[in-house]
């Protein structure tokens, strides 16, 4: 039987990092965001399945996606986001209980998704939630440096993400990353003692 634990945040709460230091104590990390990174490469069919329902506008001279033209399109009409997530939600739902099901024999498991309280279908596949959490204006400065948006473009993304105060309410766990990484090794190692304990009790 696969224990998983579903990780969700914010913009810029540092879900990445730590799913990097769950990784590196052994942990199988699927994440969500890459299926869809992936998916979406030049050439992939349902790269293919975007460009003819958005048009060629979406595209690179390369033939990759153009990102921030798609991301334009539908945060400006609820329309065409449904459409762009009927297009991708299944696909990378397929392919994220594939990844499970390779490291079935795994003492537990992690499934990196934003949008885990919003998805049904990903709550069902869970044992334990985290949330990875962070001041706000952290949030912004993080996304800003990392990243070509500007303030005003990532407290539209947070705006239209979950609230905070209603994201950690439904957690099982909440790792504040507020301080340094050395700050947040640590609470990864206990979190992982954590896990490994509860899910070799439960299994």
């Amino acid at each position: 039987m696969m224990w998983v634990v579903g990780m969700t945040g914010g913009i810029g709460c540092g879900k990445s990092e730590v799913a990097r230091l769950f990784s590196a104590l052994g942990v199988p990390i699927v994440d969500v965001d890459k299926i869809s990174h992936d998916l979406t490469k030049a050439g992939q069919p349902i790269l293919q399945k975007i460009t003819q329902a958005f048009g060629q506008e979406i595209l690179l001279a390369s033939g990759e996606l153009n990102r921030p033209a798609l991301r334009e399109k539908i945060f400006s009409d609820s329309t065409a986001k449904k459409t762009l997530e009927n297009i991708m939600h299944p696909a990378i739902y397929e392919q994220a209980i594939q990844m499970l099901a390779n490291h079935a024999s795994a003492p537990y498991q992690m499934i990196d998704i934003p949008l885990l309280f919003e998805s049904e279908r990903y709550l069902k596949l869970i044992n334990r939630s985290l949330v990875v959490d962070c001041e706000p204006s952290l949030q912004i400065s993080r996304t800003c440096q990392r990243s070509q948006m500007n303030e005003e473009e990532v407290k539209r993304i947070i705006a239209a993400q979950m609230p905070r105060e209603q994201r950690n309410q439904r957690a099982d766990d909440i790792l504040l990353n507020n301080g340094s990484l050395q700050e947040l090794e640590q609470k990864v190692a206990q979190l992982h003692e954590k896990y490994m304990n509860t899910c070799i009790f439960n299994k």
